[in-house]
């Protein structure tokens, strides 16, 4: 289980099943992204990481917002070395959710925008409220959403995100799923069960493989096609000689359920 931390802005919880759900709680600031909720969520996900107790993990917000992006009252009147900690310890945010071996789900009610948005770019999957709205309004206050940029084209591609980028607008729930930046949406009672019941879908899987094949699907997302599948067929001639692997193709052809390692 997960070392009990004193967490100022978010909670931890992992469950019996491996299902780890970290929340943002600061609803009375819209569940901002501050220097301090950002590194704590950084010492949360690297915690997940090394935990093997946890297999999959979902991060949700409290309240109507599940997150506004950065705290706008820590980006005035700053120094250029001051705003590039901000950046870089956002940065370093969105690396370590894709670099844990878990796959993270998003869980979005209400409000995604700016760096909010990112996140939910960022993580590997996500599940959304019908009444979840989706935006990257730093245009519309001066401040170009430069670093959401990269997850969100990543996500759903240059023209989608551009539109976005460039009018700040918001976009309906559907619109997202349609998109790509969600994988799902959902009637909002049905918001924690259906996430809950896509992370038990994956958390019935080898941790082992399901760390490695996270760990493959981005190595090789950018690489042109010969370099993917040099990469990939590599990655999955070793995967063969693991325990898991070979317990899972046994079991498949003795029609029994596998008993995996971990």
């Amino acid at each position: 289980m997960i070392a009990a931390t004193p967490y100022h802005f978010i909670q931890v919880e992992t469950a019996d099943d491996g299902v780890t759900v970290v929340t943002l709680n600061r609803p009375e600031k819209r569940n901002a992204l501050s220097l301090d909720v950002m590194r704590e969520l950084i010492a949360a996900f690297e915690a997940i990481g090394a935990d093997r107790s946890s297999k999959v993990a979902i991060l949700r917000g409290v309240g109507p917002v599940f997150s506004a992006g950065h705290d706008l009252r820590e980006m005035l009147e700053r120094s250029v070395e001051e705003y590039r900690t901000v950046f870089d310890t956002c940065v370093r945010l969105m690396e370590t959710l894709q670099a844990i071996p878990q796959p993270v789900i998003a869980e979005i009610a209400g409000i995604a925008t700016a760096a909010g948005c990112q996140l939910v770019a960022t993580c590997d999957l996500a599940v959304a409220s019908s009444d979840a709205k989706f935006a990257t309004p730093g245009v519309k206050i001066g401040l170009f959403c430069t670093t959401p940029m990269v997850a969100l084209t990543r996500a759903i591609g240059r023209k989608r995100a551009m539109e976005m980028l460039l009018t700040g607008e918001m976009i309906d729930a559907q619109t997202a799923a349609d998109w790509g930046l969600v994988n799902r949406v959902v009637a909002p009672g049905e918001l924690a069960s259906a996430t809950r019941a896509l992370a038990l879908r994956i958390a019935s899987a080898a941790r082992f493989v399901v760390g490695l094949g996270k760990a493959a699907f981005y190595a090789q997302i950018d690489l042109d096609q010969p370099k993917a599948y040099a990469y990939a067929k590599e990655v999955m001639s070793m995967n063969a000689l693991a325990d898991d692997a070979q317990e899972g193709m046994g079991a498949f052809v003795s029609k029994r359920a596998p008993a995996w390692r971990a």
